[in-house]
């Protein structure tokens, strides 16, 4: 009976964090976002990743679809477009960066996943723009093809690499908050975040990667930055 008033007090936790991660992510499409063309970057993917790989990659994925749905009844100019390549973008990269760090609870578990999910993330968009792109813009596929090296390729790599660099800056902090709000149970691997020589190593490297990233973004590019879409609709 503890047991399980325990599993169901764990689940209640577990489902008011995801919605609280839910809610973040949403937000974070609404006050800000990189448009490079018709392409547009924001931080909901690594808010996502963030709470996937506590929970794990259904969690990843049930958020994803949420985010995208909410976006695409409220804000979206896409519709249906925008919601599609929003939810594969983003199931694929905090699924893929979940899955493995479930297996490899460490540093090297974190940066495999990321790794992965940037080279995962990077072809399922390549794909999924020359299958659904060409409806969208009314173009044929040799058109978008031709976009691949100058636009598609650079974006979607650089847009995975500026999330993957996120999480790691972030991940660590925000679970460290959790376990001892409470929220999050502790496993037997984890490990509080402190300013030790790790965690500062991982934070420097993650600010420098997300320094390039947004310079090729607004110097290669020619990005521009929009604020507040909630406001504009």
């Amino acid at each position: 009976m503890n047991k399980g008033k325990m599993n169901r007090s764990e689940a209640i936790k577990r489902m008011v964090v995801a919605a609280v991660f839910t809610a973040i992510a949403y937000v974070c499409v609404c006050v800000f976002r990189i448009k490079v063309s018709f392409l547009t970057f924001d931080i909901k993917d690594s808010v996502i990743t963030v709470c996937a790989m506590i929970f794990g990659p259904l969690t990843g994925l049930g958020i994803s679809l949420a985010v995208s749905f909410i976006e695409m009844i409220t804000i979206s100019d896409t519709q249906l477009y925008g919601f599609i390549m929003n939810v594969l973008s983003t199931a694929a990269f905090s699924m893929t960066a979940s899955a493995i760090y479930r297996k490899k609870r460490d540093i090297l578990g974190s940066v495999l996943g990321l790794v992965s999910a940037v080279c995962a993330t990077t072809a399922v968009m390549l794909l999924a723009n020359l299958l659904i792109t060409p409806y969208y813009i009314g173009a044929d596929i040799e058109t978008v093809a031709a976009l691949i090296p100058k636009l598609l390729l650079p974006f979607n790599f650089m847009k995975s690499v500026l999330n993957a660099s996120l999480v790691m800056l972030i991940y660590k902090p925000i679970v460290t908050a959790l376990r001892r709000a409470g929220a999050v149970k502790a496993s037997a691997q984890s490990s509080s975040y402190s300013f030790d020589r790790r965690s500062l190593a991982v934070m420097f490297i993650s600010l420098a990667v997300m320094a390039v990233s947004l310079v090729v973004f607004f110097v290669v590019m020619g990005a521009d930055v929009e604020w507040f879409q909630a406001f504009k609709k």
